[in-house]
């Protein structure tokens, strides 16, 4: 199954960690990512800590656990690549479930931040 195809068809909770130049890491929710081809992927991204650690450092990884009674879902190992400011865009990229919080529902300024895939591997174990 594609990565594309999982995250479409999968359902789940992520968790996104990032950390400043310091080291000191943030640890937030977010939706699944939009793969964007085999070895992108983006997320859309409010200014807030998440956000603000990966201006100083493009590293973070991705935690997908899938809704199941088993420990299964994939970790993804990423690096930023780039990101834009673009509402327009953002809005079609809007998914169809509910959003995690309120906050998300309003104009606030959104970012998509886009990631290389490093690495992938599943939630549990060291298999690649």
């Amino acid at each position: 199954m594609s990565l594309n195809d999982y995250f479409a068809n999968i359902e789940g909770i992520g968790i996104l960690a990032t950390s400043d130049e310091k080291g000191n890491v943030n640890l937030a929710l977010y939706t699944a990512p939009h793969v964007v081809d085999e070895n992108t992927v983006g997320f859309v991204m409010r200014d807030r800590l998440s956000h603000k650690n990966l201006q100083s450092n493009p590293n973070a990884a991705y935690m997908f656990i899938e809704q199941s009674e088993a420990y299964v879902g994939k970790r993804l190992y990423l690096s930023k690549i780039r990101e834009e400011k673009n509402n327009s865009l953002i809005k079609t990229l809007k998914r169809q479930n509910p959003p995690i919080s309120p906050a998300s529902l309003d104009d606030a300024d959104k970012y998509l931040v886009y990631f290389r895939l490093e690495r992938i591997r599943p939630l549990t174990g060291d298999k690649e």
